[in-house]
C-alpha cells in the first residue's frame, strides 16, 4: 500500500489536552464539581456549541435555568482558556516534524468557532495546519459521516490516502467506515511509532 497523502489531526486529547474537569476540581474541589456536572447539562450544552450553537447566548440560558451553579458557569464562559490542559508536546512534534517533510497535515476537531478562535492564540500550533475543519464552523460534528465527507472535498484527497488519529473511538470508527486509515491515539509513543511504520517519518523525527 502507497503512503497516506495526507495525515489528519483531532485536537482535544491528542495535541493538547481537555479535561474541564480538572480545571473545577483546582478551583472548587472534587465534590462540588461532582454536584455542578450532575446538576447541570454542561457537556451536552457544550456538544451544541461545537455543533455551531454560540457560545454566550448558550451558557446564558444555562445560567438563567441554574441560577444555584450561576457561579460554576460564569467560569466556563469567562476562562474558558483555562480548561485547556497542558500541550502534549511531543505530539506537537509529530505535526510539525510532517509539515517539514512537506506532508499536508490537517485538523478534524469537534470545537466551537469561537472557542477555536481564542484557541488560535492560546496555542499557536493551531496555526501550523494546512487547514482546519472545526464542526462549530461547518455545522457539523463528529461522528456524522458528512464531516468526513467535507474533509474530503475540502482537501481533494480520496479516503485511502487519509490517515487520522483521534482519541475517541466512534469518530475513528466513523473514519474508518468511509475507508481512511486510522489510528486510536491513546498516546503520543503509539502515534509516532505509527507515523514511521507509514513510511512518513523517521524514527528520529518521530522522537522515538
Amino acid at each position: 500500500m502507497s503512503q497516506p497523502q495526507a495525515v489528519i489531526f483531532d485536537i482535544g486529547n491528542v495535541l493538547c489536552n481537555w479535561w474541564p474537569e480538572a480545571f473545577y476540581d483546582a478551583r472548587f474541589g472534587e465534590t462540588r464539581r461532582r454536584a455542578f456536572f450532575d446538576a447541570v447539562p454542561i457537556h451536552a450544552a457544550n456538544v451544541e456549541i461545537d455543533r455551531g450553537a454560540r457560545f454566550g447566548p448558550t451558557l446564558a440560558a444555562l445560567i438563567a435555568d441554574h441560577p444555584d451553579h450561576a457561579e460554576e458557569l460564569a467560569l466556563w464562559r469567562d476562562e474558558w482558556a483555562g480548561t485547556l490542559g497542558p500541550v502534549i508536546p511531543e505530539s506537537v512534534a509529530t505535526l510539525r516534524a510532517l509539515k517539514a517533510r512537506g506532508v499536508p497535515v490537517y485538523a478534524l476537531t469537534n470545537y466551537g468557532d469561537e472557542t477555536f478562535e481564542l484557541s488560535l492564540e492560546l496555542l499557536p500550533f493551531l496555526r501550523d495546519f494546512d487547514a482546519a475543519f472545526v464542526s462549530g464552523r461547518l455545522g457539523l460534528i463528529k461522528p456524522d459521516p458528512a464531516i468526513y465527507q467535507a474533509v474530503e472535498q475540502g482537501t481533494g484527497i480520496a479516503p485511502e490516502a487519509l490517515l487520522f488519529t483521534d482519541d475517541r473511538p466512534e469518530n475513528i470508527d466513523a473514519a474508518a467506515a468511509r475507508g481512511w486509515r486510522t489510528h486510536l491515539f491513546t498516546g503520543w509513543q503509539g502515534w509516532a511509532r505509527r507515523l514511521v511504520d507509514e513510511q512518513l517519518l523517521t524514527e528520529k523525527e518521530a522522537g522515538l
